[in-house]
């Protein structure tokens, strides 16, 4: 399952961040991304609080290993390291903000140009497009 993420190598965030959280949901270690950080235990805390701590730390470990993992080492040393998955994943997410910018703008430049050459059937052609769009939607 970790082994379909692939490596973030700063072209591909958009499909990088789709399989890192929906691997992260899968292995149901997605709880530090779904939910804020819990407050410190204390005498008073019940045995939900603590074990609702416990599974919280855990995944967010877990989530920062994974994270770290399916980053190319000439990015990830870039990158200062969090102590939460959720502020870290928002800093990799900010960073390649604008590379998913400049994507979108080559996607639309591609979309808006390309015409019927007669080199593939009509079929062919409105596939390529319906897929430009795809991948721009998603963005």
């Amino acid at each position: 399952m970790v082994f379909s993420v692939p490596i973030l190598t700063g072209t591909n965030f958009s499909e990088w961040k789709e399989k890192v959280e929906f691997t992260l949901g899968v292995l149901d270690l997605d709880l530090a991304l779904r939910e804020e950080e819990p407050t410190q235990l204390t005498n008073d805390s019940t045995e939900e609080e603590k074990a609702f701590h416990k599974a919280w730390k855990k995944d967010n470990r877990l989530s920062i290993m994974l994270l770290r993992m399916t980053i190319a080492s000439d990015i990830k040393t870039t990158l200062r390291v969090v102590e939460k998955a959720k502020a870290y994943l928002a800093a990799i997410e900010k960073r390649f903000k604008t590379a998913d910018k400049s994507l979108a703008e080559k996607l639309v430049a591609d979309l808006t140009t390309m015409k019927h050459d007669g080199t593939r059937s009509m079929h062919e052609h409105c596939i390529v497009m319906t897929n430009l769009s795809a991948k721009l939607k998603g963005l």
